[in-house]
């Protein structure tokens, strides 16, 4: 197992969510808030541990994960449910999403700042046919949820569909939410985009 520092676990996660951009170590070190150097010594080493792809793009060299490695899916899996872990709330309020297969997120200002969030905003990807279930534990969830609970519901092709046509909401979302349950699968969906 390859040992990883914080800010390398929150480079992988960060290229792995924002796979509609490209990154350099100039960009990643903005958003990380460390030294330019800093960064391409990491980003150096995560390619060297093969865990990173490149490419070079005029003069810059940008940087994906590289998710044609069992390896990686499941490290991205783990890095996402380590996430996860530390809302353990929301993680708890909406358990009864989870099912094989089906992938629950939350996103928004609840994983801020709950006390002033408006609602509390999550999407799940799940198979055909499978709503009806979805739309009954979220109205069992808001009698116990001060908040509105604000759902997005898409099957697995919609999901794709959706970030294959470069929707900017559905691109949002899964850049910035929190995957609470199916972190393996939805690496999966990330996969199968086209523009990884």
């Amino acid at each position: 197992m390859i040992s990883l520092t914080k800010n390398e676990r929150r480079a992988l996660i960060i290229l792995f969510k924002d796979f509609s951009s490209y990154h350099n170590a100039n960009s990643l070190s903005k958003i990380l808030g460390i030294s330019r150097v800093g960064t391409m010594k990491m980003l150096k080493k995560l390619h060297e541990e093969v865990l990173l792809t490149d490419k070079k793009i005029g003069k810059s060299i940008v940087y994906k994960p590289s998710l044609n490695d069992d390896y990686v899916m499941d490290l991205i899996s783990f890095l996402l449910s380590d996430e996860a872990n530390n809302f353990k709330r929301w993680k708890d309020e909406f358990k009864g999403l989870f099912k094989k297969n089906r992938v629950a997120m939350v996103y928004g200002s609840a994983i801020m700042d709950y006390s002033k969030a408006r609602d509390v905003d999550i999407m799940v990807i799940r198979k055909k046919n499978d709503a009806s279930e979805i739309y009954r534990v979220i109205a069992e969830r808001q009698k116990f949820i001060s908040k509105r609970i604000h759902a997005i519901d898409l099957t697995f092709e919609e999901f794709i569909k959706n970030l294959n046509q470069k929707q900017k909401v559905v691109i949002d979302i899964a850049k910035n939410s929190i995957v609470l349950y199916g972190q393996k699968r939805y690496v999966e969906l990330i996969k199968n985009v086209s523009s990884v």
